[in-house]
């Protein structure tokens, strides 16, 4: 059966395991933190849940000298930014981090697959494929998975649907203020949104969508400090269609060759995942706008990429 480490047992990271646990996924999940009492504390916490989920499961502390025999590890490891630095100080202490666990992984003869959700995601999976050499494929970043799950939500709550009947809508580019409302594939029971009568027109949806999705997570922050569950059951979501094998096609950070005319870059785009990890990116059509904005996307995460890594 499966074995899942955890890199990083804060908030994000334990929310993605306490999503996994309910959903079976896994037989076996570690935990890796710097701090003991807090790797130790969750291992306690988690295992409470045994006896009341469908599925038993062992959860304990471990460390990277342990990690040989893994199917799956997902790095959730990074710190936030502080008062008063700027945004790059901060992804360059978490860029020295991730590649600090990168070495370390790699130390251990890991062969499963990596999924990544530390911020800034996308720098931080480019990052770990520079340092590991592993196979791009099977390193999965959570991309825009979070953002295209706002996106559904928000018409699916317009037009009073489930958000399964929401087909084609993605949200790609950087998971971040650049990020790309991809409206123009966008269809319930195949019809467009203008079609279905929704409120988000063609003249108005890069005001009343896009941008309410892309700033969904500082409305959270605002209230709460911090977002976790979503992230967490997104990546449950990703790690489920590679363990099942589905061929599901969803948004993920995946390392780009090309495809979208774009090199040399981690990115959000939709993918179909199995068993090897990132199967084929899936190019979707995209308008003139949208292929502008995504190209003002590339370029934001380009030039980090050049100066934090």
């Amino acid at each position: 059966m499966a074995k899942v480490v955890l890199i990083g047992s804060g908030a994000v990271g334990t929310s993605f395991l306490y999503s996994a646990i309910n959903q079976g996924l896994a037989s076996e999940y570690g935990i890796i933190d710097v701090s003991e009492n807090s790797r130790d504390g969750n291992v306690m916490d988690l295992e409470d849940a045994i006896a009341s989920v469908p599925r038993e499961f062992k959860v304990y502390s471990t460390d990277y000298s342990e990690l040989k025999d893994v199917d799956y590890i997902m790095i959730a490891a990074g710190r936030p930014q502080k008062p008063g630095e700027t945004r790059l100080q901060m992804i360059q202490d978490n860029v020295q981090i991730i590649k600090d666990i990168a070495a370390k992984i790699k130390d251990s003869g890991f062969k499963g697959i990596t999924f990544i959700c530390a911020n800034p995601v996308d720098i931080l999976t480019y990052a770990y494929i520079k340092a590991t050499g592993f196979c791009k494929c099977r390193v999965i970043g959570s991309g825009t998975v979070l953002d295209t799950a706002r996106l559904k939500l928000a018409i699916a709550k317009d037009l009073n649907v489930a958000v399964s009947s929401v087909d084609n809508a993605y949200v790609i580019g950087e998971h971040g203020d650049s990020s790309v409302t991809v409206y123009s594939a966008i269809s319930v029971a195949n019809k467009n949104l203008v079609q279905s009568n929704s409120k988000f027109t063609p003249d108005n949806y890069q005001e009343t969508l896009e941008k309410v999705v892309a700033r969904k997570a500082y409305e959270i922050i605002n209230r709460k400090r911090a977002t976790f569950y979503g992230i967490g059951a997104a990546m449950a979501r990703l790690l489920s269609a590679v363990m099942h094998d589905t061929k599901e096609i969803l948004v993920c950070g995946a390392f780009l060759e090309g495809e979208y005319g774009l090199n040399d870059v981690v990115i959000g785009v939709p993918c179909v995942l199995g068993k090897e990890g990132i199967e084929k990116v899936v190019e979707i059509e995209l308008n003139n706008l949208e292929k502008e904005k995504l190209a003002k996307s590339y370029k934001i995460i380009s030039d980090l990429n050049k100066e934090a890594c």
